[in-house]
């Protein structure tokens, strides 16, 4: 990835297949100025936080800033999450990114960095940014360098209704794959839909296939693999095998393929709503419960996705990722203001009151009170090993292959074979 121009080809291919033409793209990191002579800066904010109420709180703390800031305006851009992956993959083709944007990190951040549309905050951010969380800051380190500063850290794990488990005789969480799919059947039985499933949007599903296969090969594995490039080695296979095995079972709520993540009708709402037991998510899956749907309250409990007999994996390593903020190449320095702003002890603390994020600031950790996000604090801080996002860890193409072939496999068109061949074929393809 050390030739700039290559990256940008790849990019380029990339929004080209996702049908976006250049001229829907939007003029992103321009002037500092708004063009008048008040010398007011205007940067541009695109974030991923479109459901409530996480919309309006970043909204205000946006105006807070301002308000501290008076010759700088903040412009918000809010897309939903695969809206905004399409339009950031065309961005990038273009050369041109926000002043501010949303990143995983991982291979889409270094791709971006090795096409040389990133600033390099190291130098910019000593002093605060690296007060932050030693584990949330590393998927956006880049050669020991810092291209990203974090504003959250999770894992994907089970978020499970207690009302529905009870009703079907789970007695509680399952803690093997074994028993998970005894619990499936058991719902089942019982007339009740296992599992809720965004069919549609791909990515969730891929959070199977992800965990699957760190506990079946292990999480050094799938580093190893993505170094390697080869993903057919039996652990990814038996993953494969097991996810077959979960489909076989027909878990999923009625019209799953075709439903969306945070739609009045789409997964969360389902779980949100009481229509479905299950759903593999992170640890912003209450909020967005309780926005698509009702929200479960007290009946929404959480469990860390089960071990595999006989698999090389443990079920302390966990799957996941946080969010974080970048800064296009040439950013304003109010810009590097509002990062800083936002990485406070008093904004992390508004975030965790009021999102339920997980703090990455040390000092907001005692404004946790919700009991599921302190599980989910208490799995992160006793993980013995983490897995970024796979569609993030891995270069964009790599990435879209692992999670259009889980699609595949989930709607019965793929085998577990045919997985693991064609996400090997994309990985020998991005030499």
């Amino acid at each position: 990835m050390g030739d700039p121009a290559l990256s940008r080809r790849g990019f380029l291919a990339a929004s080209a297949a996702a049908g976006l033409g250049m001229t829907a793209l939007s003029a992103c990191g321009g002037d500092d100025s708004d063009g008048g002579s008040s010398g007011t800066t205007t940067i541009e904010w695109w974030n991923i936080s479109t459901t409530q109420p996480t919309k309006d709180v970043w909204a205000a703390l946006a105006k807070q800033f301002e308000a501290q800031n008076p010759k700088v305006k903040v412009k918000i851009v809010q897309l939903e999450n695969d809206a905004y992956k399409s339009k950031m993959t065309a961005l990038t083709a273009s050369g041109k990114l926000p002043d501010i944007f949303h990143t995983w990190g991982g291979g889409v951040l270094r791709q971006q960095v090795d096409a040389g549309l990133v600033e390099d905050l190291t130098d910019r951010t000593k002093g605060w940014g690296d007060a932050l969380l030693s584990v949330a800051r590393q998927p956006y380190l880049i050669d020991d360098k810092a291209y990203g500063v974090p504003f959250d850290i999770g894992m994907i794990g089970f978020w499970y209704n207690k009302a529905l488990f009870k009703q079907a005789g789970v007695a509680g969480p399952p803690t093997t794959w074994s028993g998970f799919l005894d619990a499936v059947r058991k719902l089942k039985a019982a007339g009740i839909t296992p599992l809720a499933l965004a069919g549609k949007e791909k990515w969730p599903g891929m959070y199977y296939w992800a965990y699957l296969a760190m506990r079946t090969a292990g999480v050094d594995a799938l580093r190893k693999a993505g170094e390697d490039k080869d993903f057919t080695g039996d652990g990814f296979v038996q993953a494969g095998q097991h996810l077959q095995d979960l489909v076989d079972l027909q878990p999923f709520q009625k019209g799953y393929l075709g439903a969306a993540y945070s739609s009045p009708t789409g997964q969360a709402a389902a779980v949100g709503n009481g229509k479905a037991a299950m759903e593999l998510m992170g640890q912003w899956a209450p909020v967005v419960e309780a926005d698509a749907g009702k929200g479960l309250g007290a009946n929404l409990g959480f469990f860390p996705f089960p071990a595999v007999d006989g698999g090389k994996g443990v079920i302390t390593e966990v799957f996941g990722g946080g969010g974080g903020h970048a800064l296009r190449k040439g950013a304003p320095q109010a810009a590097v203001d509002f990062l800083k702003f936002f990485a406070s002890a008093a904004t992390d603390t508004t975030l965790v009151k009021k999102t339920g994020t997980l703090p990455v600031v040390p000092a907001a950790e005692s404004a946790l009170t919700d009991p599921n996000i302190k599980a989910v604090q208490a799995q992160l801080k006793g993980a013995t090993g983490f897995q970024l996002y796979l569609d993030q860890a891995y270069a964009p193409a790599l990435g879209q292959e692992v999670n259009d072939s889980v699609a595949a496999l989930i709607s019965g068109s793929k085998s577990p074979q045919q997985v693991a061949q064609s996400i090997t074929k994309v990985a020998k393809e991005e030499q």
